[in-house]
């Protein structure tokens, strides 16, 4: 694991506490028994400073996890990156409990590609197109296109329609997210969550909308759903929290999908455009949806 380059950790410990969410006690018996270890093979002292980039290594029992019965389908690869086709309720990356039922994971195996790695995230509960790239000394190119807002994304959302809500609209607002709060809210101050919000057809209530966020705050994109007043289908935390969606609850996927992925290659300079081809269920089998049934 590297640690990440920025982050108020004060030791090694507080960050490995809070990233593995495997509890203080465990990860304090395992520096203990010096079974974290740095780039030089010495244990990590359980007082550790610290220090933005350093490399840990340690072997994690795996807790079980309930499989994601969904393809993860590749859309395409060459030796520099796969993008893939992420279905809901698979992680992007292993976090807490969501380890080897993560696309990443299953990518590294299925592709015998151990040097994988994401270039960005989508939330588990979101379906659609994710950027892996092949190389690590490629990465950082990849994800500045991310960072420096060179991506062309556009996202599809089924929820209910609002004959008073004016559309096209540019939604702009300042999002934050407490740590250790399970969702994000809007706050005063200057914004840093752009989403333009497009109507695409509606039916029996329902309304499927076109999403074009230009920045990429946490859970923006439902955030400002919900402040329009038409939340996003099976979201779980807006407008009101409930939970996290258990493991093994596969009923009612959040309408939300990475629909479009657009972007010209740092390394290659080739144009890159990719389209999900997966559908939202409360749209086509509105029915089926909310009963729970799975798809066929």
């Amino acid at each position: 694991m590297r640690l990440p380059a920025e982050g108020a950790w004060g030791t090694v410990r507080e960050h490995l506490v809070e990233r593995l969410a495997a509890g203080a006690g465990v990860i304090d018996g395992m520096l203990h028994a010096g079974l974290v270890v740095g780039a030089d093979g010495r244990a990590v002292a359980p007082d550790a400073a610290y220090v933005p980039g350093m490399f840990v290594w340690f072997h994690r029992e795996l807790p079980d996890e309930v499989p994601v019965p969904f393809p993860l389908e590749v859309v395409y690869q060459d030796e520099h990156i796969v993008v893939v086709d992420k279905p809901h309720f698979l992680a992007t990356t292993p976090r807490g409990s969501h380890v080897a039922q993560t696309a990443l994971a299953r990518l590294r195996r299925e592709l015998g590609v151990p040097t994988l790695g994401a270039a960005h995230r989508l939330d588990r509960l979101t379906a659609g197109l994710v950027l892996f790239t092949v190389r690590p000394e490629e990465r950082g190119a990849y994800q500045s296109l991310f960072r420096d807002r060179l991506v062309r994304k556009e996202y599809e959302a089924v929820a209910p329609y609002r004959e008073t809500l004016e559309l096209p609209r540019t939604v702009r607002s300042r999002i934050e997210k407490e740590r250790g709060e399970m969702a994000a809210r809007e706050v005063s101050g200057e914004p840093n969550a752009v989403s333009r919000i497009e109507l695409v057809a509606r039916r029996d209530g329902l309304a499927r909308y076109r999403l074009l966020p230009s920045t990429g705050q946490t859970h923006q994109l439902r955030v400002h759903m919900n402040a329009l007043g038409v939340p996003i289908l099976g979201d779980p935390l807006y407008p009101v929290v409930t939970g996290p969606v258990p493991a093994g609850d596969f009923r009612r996927p959040l309408q939300l999908l990475a629909r479009v992925l657009e972007f010209t290659d740092p390394v290659t300079g080739l144009r890159h455009a990719y389209r999900s081809g997966r559908t939202l269920r409360a749209w086509s089998a509105y029915d089926d949806w909310a009963g729970g049934q799975p798809p066929q």
